[in-house]
């Protein structure tokens, strides 16, 4: 063992300047290896936390303009959704639909004795906590079916409110009172998000409150037994034949209404990650083929300035097998050692983007099992760099390679 990391030295120390020049090639394909693989798991990373902090499984629609005469009725309808269509929907596609809800948003001056803000409130169902990332109860709960049923005056409101309200840092805001168009709501609940600001009441109360007692806006349909594209395709498919019955208008019409599935989207989204993993690898590799060749080229050199070292073993009975280990093992040790630097360099590098590139990047570092497949790859590149070089070791004919000078 002493013997083969002295003539690594041995190789390293010849030709410095050529030695240096393809161990930064590797170096620098380690590195760029490691940093691409860094920020496409933070962005992974970033995409995964953003779809685990949300229900997935939901499908929004909105109602269009239709562009196809269906029926009798003329191109140019609008479609707007009614409170019938929530249960009609769920009745007509029990096997996909689990929940249909809507939102209705108002606007107004919401007060207490002291203070008072300018701003909209929305009726919302129950099942919006898990459908959005609202945030997180700090005290009390979220609107439940009970308020739903009695149409009940209660409210939910973020902590940054909810401190201007009930100074000071919304100390009492939990059973407090505030005024909201004419009506006292009972505060039920206070939640922390670092970018929601929406205050929350019962669905059923705003559409008492609202001056539009008909028309419904947005659709969000709750899925269930939806386990791959195909079922969440037919459940798209059914919830817009259903609407297209009750509202007369031409199922190919993409105009009439606007559908958003964002379970199939998610599923595309993940496929596109794991095309983005794939592609740093490919991009990295080719990378790292520059310094490989490199490597390549130095062994060549090394096994034809050593050809009467090796002629001189060959001929004292030196199996092949251990000319050819002894080769490729140079190979990767040299491999291994300029790829180790650039490990290092790039994880250090992936630190720093952690860091600088946070609030964007969740986590935009190499694990280690991670670094352990880099150094397989370094293994398997160094050991393809020596192959050929080792090859044409073998080749040498002792008795020609003795009279080699």
């Amino acid at each position: 063992m002493t013997d083969l990391f002295r003539e690594i030295a041995q190789v390293l120390s010849h030709n410095k300047l050529r030695t240096a020049l393809t161990g930064i090639a590797v170096t620098w394909g380690i590195f760029m290896l490691i940093v691409l693989l860094s920020m496409a798991r933070g962005v992974t990373n970033s995409f995964q936390e953003n779809m685990a902090s949300r229900n997935m499984s939901i499908i929004r629609i909105w109602g269009g303009n239709t562009t196809i005469p269906y029926k009798g009725n003329r191109e140019g309808r609008r479609i707007r959704f009614k409170d019938g269509d929530l249960k009609r929907l769920a009745a007509d596609n029990p096997r996909y639909v689990a929940e249909v809800s809507s939102r209705i948003d108002g606007q107004g001056t919401i007060s207490t004795s002291g203070a008072h803000i300018d701003q909209s409130y929305s009726g919302v169902f129950p099942s919006i906590k898990e459908q959005s990332n609202v945030g997180d109860m700090v005290e009390g709960r979220f609107i439940n079916s009970r308020d739903m049923d009695e149409k009940a005056k209660v409210m939910v409101i973020p902590q940054y409110y909810a401190s201007q309200l009930f100074p000071p840092e919304g100390k009492g805001a939990l059973g407090g009172r505030v005024n909201c168009a004419g009506l006292s709501f009972l505060v039920v609940g206070v939640y922390e998000s670092e970018w929601n600001r929406d205050i929350y009441i019962p669905f059923t109360t705003a559409r008492m409150m609202s001056a539009d007692r008909e028309n419904l806006g947005t659709l969000t349909v709750s899925l269930k037994n939806v386990t791959n594209e195909k079922e969440g395709e037919e459940a798209e498919a059914g919830v817009k034949k259903t609407l297209s019955n009750i509202h007369n208008f031409d199922p190919t019409d993409e105009n009439a209404v606007y559908i958003s599935n964002y379970y199939t989207n998610a599923l595309s989204a993940n496929s596109a990650m794991g095309i983005l993993d794939v592609s740093v690898w490919v991009l990295g590799i080719l990378t790292l083929l520059t310094g490989i060749v490199g490597v390549s080229n130095i062994m060549f050199v090394t096994v034809r300035e050593r050809t009467h070292e090796i002629g001189i073993r060959r001929a004292i009975g030196a199996k092949p097998r251990k000319i050819l280990t002894q080769v490729i093992t140079e190979s990767v040790a040299i491999t291994l050692l300029f790829g180790y630097i650039g490990i290092v360099l790039g994880m250090i590098v992936s630190q720093i983007i952690a860091v600088a590139f946070g609030s964007m990047l969740v986590n935009p570092t190499v694990s280690f099992s991670i670094a352990f497949e880099v150094m397989g790859v370094l293994v398997v590149a160094g050991a393809l760099a020596g192959l050929f070089p080792a090859l044409k070791a073998l080749k040498v004919k002792p008795v020609e390679a003795l009279r080699d000078e």
